[in-house]
C-alpha cells in the first residue's frame, strides 16, 4: 500500500473508489492520473486500487497529496477470493462512488453493491489482444451478467458505446460516452523539432517517425518495425528515416529480434519506458499508432496536441479522432505494406507534415480539451450521488 495522503481521516467530501487492474505506465491509468488531478478538490475525494498494484513511479504522476493507492496483488484467475477483502474495504473506507474500469474490474462491482455502495460505475475503454474486436461471445456474457450491479457505464468511443449497447445489451440511458482529454498545456507544438536526452538521432535533416506505448502484442510495435523497413527501402531517394519507440514490456525482446531481422537496427532507438512523453513528442515529427485494438487512445490525442500528423491503424476509436486526410492516415491492422506508404507519404513532404500536424493540434483544442472530460464526469458523479440518481 501506497499513501500519500489519507482518505481515513473525517472528511464530507464524497469519495470515488477508481478500481482497475494495474495502475502502472498506459492510456487508460493515464486517464485516471488526469482525472484526479484535474477534478476540483473541494468536491471529491479520490482512492485507486490496483488488483495487481500501484507502481510506485507511476503513483508519483498524481499531484494530490490526499490520494490513497492500494495495492492486492491478485493471483490469476477469477477474482472471488478477493470478494471478502474488498467487501471490509468498502465497509472501512466507505467509498460513495466506485468506479471500475474494463472487464478485468468488472466483477468488483459485486462486492461493492453488497457493500452498500451508493453509486457503481463501470468505464469500457478498449479490448486487449484476445479479444480485440470485442466479439469474443463469453465476454459479452460476463459483462451482461454483472451489469445488475452497475448504476452507469462509461463508452469512452462510438464504438464501444455501440458494443454495450448493441452486443451486450445495456440499455442505452445507463450509458454515457466521455472521450478522454489531453492537457493542451503540457504538450504543445515545437517551433522547431527538439533533440531528446540520450538521443542518436543529431541529424537535422532525418525525418523521424515515433511511437509511444507499452510494448505488448496488442499494440503490435513489431508491425510498425517492418513498415519502417518497407518504408528505408522505397524511400531510397527522400530524406533520412529514423524511428524512435519510446515505452517497455513483455514484448521488448521480440521488437529487438524484428529490428536485427529486417536490418533497421542503425537507424531505430529503443528509448525504454520514458516519464517525458512530452519532450518525445517534440522530438519526433510523424507519430504512428500501430495498434490491433484501441479504445480512445491517449497517445494519439497526446501527438495531435504536439502538432503532429498521425499514421494509425483503423481500429477501435482512432477514426473518431484522427481524420483521414486532415490530420493524418488510417490503415488496416497488421498490415506494414499499407502504413509504409502511409508513413512514406508525410517523411517526403514537410510542408503535408506542418498542415496535418496543425490542424490535429486544432481538433484535439476544440473537442477534447481536458476541462472537457473533467466536467463531464464531475456532473456524472454528481448527478449519482443525488437522491434519485444511482438506480
Amino acid at each position: 500500500m501506497i499513501v500519500q495522503g489519507s482518505v481515513r481521516e473525517a472528511d464530507d467530501r464524497p469519495l470515488v473508489m477508481h478500481l482497475l487492474y494495474s495502475f502502472d505506465v498506459g492510456g487508460l491509468e493515464n486517464g485516471v492520473v488526469n482525472l484526479i488531478n484535474h477534478m476540483p478538490a473541494e468536491r471529491f475525494r479520490h482512492a485507486v486500487v490496483a488488483l495487481a498494484q500501484c507502481a510506485p513511479v507511476f503513483c508519483q504522476r498524481v499531484k494530490r497529496m490526499d490520494v490513497e493507492f492500494i495495492s492486492l496483488h491478485k493471483p490469476p484467475g477469477h477474482g472471488i477470493k478477493l470478494y471478502p477483502r474488498l467487501y471490509r474495504l468498502f465497509r472501512q473506507l466507505h467509498p460513495a462512488i466506485v468506479h471500475t474500469r474494463n472487464l478485468a474490474a468488472l466483477e468488483f462491482a459485486v462486492p461493492a453493491f453488497v457493500a452498500g455502495v451508493p453509486a457503481r460505475v463501470h468505464g469500457e475503454h478498449g479490448w486487449d489482444a484476445s479479444d480485440p474486436g470485442g466479439l469474443l461471445r463469453k465476454y459479452q456474457l460476463l459483462r451482461s451478467a454483472y451489469s445488475p450491479f452497475v448504476n452507469r457505464y462509461v463508452a469512452l468511443s462510438g464504438q464501444i458505446e455501440s458494443y454495450l449497447t448493441d452486443r451486450v445489451g445495456i440499455a442505452a440511458q445507463r450509458v454515457e460516452r466521455i472521450c478522454n482529454g489531453v492537457d493542451t498545456q503540457r504538450f504543445q507544438p515545437a517551433l522547431v523539432r527538439e533533440t531528446l536526452a540520450g538521443s542518436p538521432f543529431a541529424d537535422p535533416s532525418a525525418v523521424i517517425v515515433g511511437t509511444v506505448g507499452r510494448l505488448q502484442t496488442v499494440k503490435d510495435q513489431v508491425s510498425l518495425v517492418r513498415a519502417v523497413a518497407i518504408a528505408r527501402k522505397q524511400g531510397v531517394d527522400g530524406p533520412a528515416l529514423r524511428l524512435l519507440i519510446a515505452g517497455d514490456g513483455p514484448q521488448r525482446a521480440e521488437v529487438e529480434s524484428e529490428i536485427r531481422a529486417t536490418g533497421i537496427a542503425d537507424i531505430t532507438w529503443l528509448a525504454g519506458e520514458r516519464s517525458d512523453v512530452p519532450e518525445v513528442m517534440r522530438a519526433i515529427d510523424v507519430f504512428a499508432l500501430p495498434s490491433r485494438a484501441e479504445g480512445i487512445s491517449n497517445t494519439i490525442l497526446e501527438a495531435m496536441a504536439s502538432g503532429l500528423p498521425v499514421v494509425a491503424t483503423d481500429v477501435g476509436g482512432n477514426a473518431e479522432l484522427v481524420v483521414a486526410g486532415q490530420t493524418g492516415a488510417l490503415v488496416p491492422a497488421e498490415n506494414p505494406d499499407a502504413m509504409a506508404q502511409a508513413l512514406l507519404r508525410y517523411t517526403s513532404d514537410a510542408a503535408l507534415r506542418q498542415e496535418h500536424g496543425a490542424s490535429g493540434r486544432q481538433r484535439v483544442e476544440q473537442n477534447f480539451s481536458i476541462d472537457n472530460m473533467v466536467t463531464r464526469y464531475t456532473q456524472l458523479y454528481e448527478s449519482l450521488l443525488r437522491p434519485t440518481g444511482a438506480r
